[in-house]
């Protein structure tokens, strides 16, 4: 070897070593998620910190729960995720938002549909649409796509906004293990749909992704909000981790204007550049339940359900004080009545006023404040304007505790009137002779149910639809505990 070839050499090896040195500055941190925050947020950001030196990251995309369980249990420094925390050992983890995305549905390019409204996707997740041309298209069925995991960041935010709750069961045979296979599942088939975000497949030519409601969704429509489905993605992390210090370090360089380029690049809106849509999402998830007709769930109530005491309430004691007065007074039955409207007027406030769980209810100022997974609809001349007839499994309403079927609502159920009356003493007295009515009816004989034999193709969606009866009905009348059903099974489909 040559004296100049050895100094050579020598000076390469020098130089190598300084650059590994560079790089391996700081610790290494190990990220894993769900493909889309891989793909949108995390990847070009992770070269750009280790090209400052500052470390290195090893990416392990798969899928939300993954990610967020690897976080919990220590195996992994940070995590990916399209949707916030949702109890359990989530809790004690730290979501925090770093980008806006858009939620789309995706179909193979030569299909002719390119626009759907909410409420016909809302549709299509319950199966009640099952075919291409009910949407404009050919006379094809309609393969719906999912994520397995019920957990997974796309497909809970997507049935959060649809339905009140990430964990409603939908019709979607077809499962892949993330957005990423359910992508090259729909590349194949021309009748395919499924739900992934728009930086994941911004980009993505075999496939074409659907305008909802008439809006095209793209970093402009989804920063002003004018497309409605938009997302929060998150990057989560462990307070209580050693390299706690490093992980925020990480997050503020992805938030910085470097790292939000890189964000932009992939057809993301940075959080602090969206900050309106927050204000906005209260708006939009109402807009949206009241297009769709989101309501209860079968067997789910929408409070712990409790029996009225027989002691009487102070607004019932100073009730009848006050018709007492009147009447010793010697005023007469027309002041003792007005007594009894001016104290319901004044009597103490709905026992469900501070009622918070996920949902806003439309009910009037009955139940101003109520938030649950439920739809309510006004029915003044049934119960009084204080109270909403609510469609759920149990409701206490204050008084007399009144035993009666609550019937479910149509999905399109509005409110018919915006007026509040005040229920007037008078109009609780029928109550006894309904109880009467339905002691009756008890003693009735109970009509025949009507029942269906699953047949070959069948699904409890299509059996639904072919009954006309609600999916979760059906489910609750069967005690199923899922949506499968068996050839030859014989169902209760209701009354005759």
């Amino acid at each position: 070897m040559s004296l100049r070839f050895a100094r050579l050499f020598t000076a390469t090896l020098i130089g190598l070593s300084a650059t590994a040195t560079v790089l391996a500055a700081g610790p290494q941190l190990v990220w894993r998620g769900d493909i889309t925050t891989a793909r949108g947020v995390v990847t070009d950001v992770a070269k750009a910190w280790e090209k400052a030196g500052k470390g290195k990251i090893e990416l392990q995309p798969f899928n939300t729960a993954s990610g967020i369980d690897a976080v919990a249990k220590g195996s992994a420094d940070l995590a990916g995720s399209a949707r916030p925390g949702i109890g359990g050992a989530e809790q004690s983890l730290t979501f925090t938002p770093v980008a806006w995305d858009a939620l789309v549905m995706v179909t193979y390019p030569s299909n002719p549909v390119s626009n759907i409204t909410i409420k016909q996707l809302h549709e299509i997740y319950m199966g009640h649409i099952t075919n291409w041309k009910e949407l404009g298209g050919n006379d094809a069925p309609i393969n719906l796509y999912a994520v397995a995991s019920p957990g997974d960041g796309v497909e809970y935010s997507l049935r959060k906004l649809l339905f009140g709750r990430g964990n409603q069961p939908v019709a979607a045979p077809r499962l892949y293990v993330n957005v990423a296979k359910l992508e090259e599942g729909v590349t194949l088939d021309k009748q395919g749909l499924g739900a992934t975000t728009l930086a994941g497949v911004s980009s993505n030519k075999k496939v074409k992704i659907l305008s909802i409601d008439g809006v095209a969704p793209s970093m402009s429509t989804v920063s002003s909000g004018t497309y409605p489905l938009f997302t929060e993605l998150y990057l989560v992390s462990n307070e209580s981790s050693p390299k706690a210090a490093e992980i925020k370090e990480f997050i503020t360089f992805l938030t910085s204007s470097q790292g939000s380029s890189l964000l932009r690049s992939h057809s993301l809106v940075p959080y602090a550049d969206g900050a309106s849509l927050a204000s906005k999402d209260a708006a939009r998830r109402a807009a949206i339940a009241s297009t769709v007709g989101t309501r209860a769930n079968v067997g789910q109530a929408m409070t712990t359900p409790t029996v009225a005491s027989a002691t009487p309430t102070p607004a019932a004691v100073e009730k009848e004080t006050a018709v007492a007065k009147a009447q010793v007074a010697g005023k007469g039955a027309k002041a003792a009545k007005e007594a009894k409207a001016s104290v319901a007027t004044t009597a103490e406030p709905s026992q469900f006023a501070k009622v918070v769980a996920s949902v806003t209810t439309t009910a009037h100022m009955g139940f101003a404040g109520v938030r649950v997974e439920a739809f309510t609809a006004s029915d003044n001349a049934k119960t009084g304007g204080r109270f909403a007839k609510v469609l759920a499994d149990a409701v206490t309403v204050k008084g007399k505790a009144v035993a009666r079927p609550i019937a479910a609502a149509p999905a399109d159920a509005v409110e018919k009137s915006k007026a509040v009356a005040t229920p007037k003493v008078a109009e609780a007295k029928p109550a006894a002779k309904a109880s009467k009515t339905v002691a009756k009816a008890a003693e009735r004989k109970p009509a025949a149910s009507r029942t269906y034999k699953v047949a070959q193709g069948d699904t409890l969606y299509s059996i639904a639809k072919k009954n006309a009866i609600d999916v979760n009905q059906l489910r609750a009348m069967n005690g199923l505990k899922d949506n499968n059903v068996r050839l030859g099974q014989v169902l209760n489909v209701g009354a005759r």
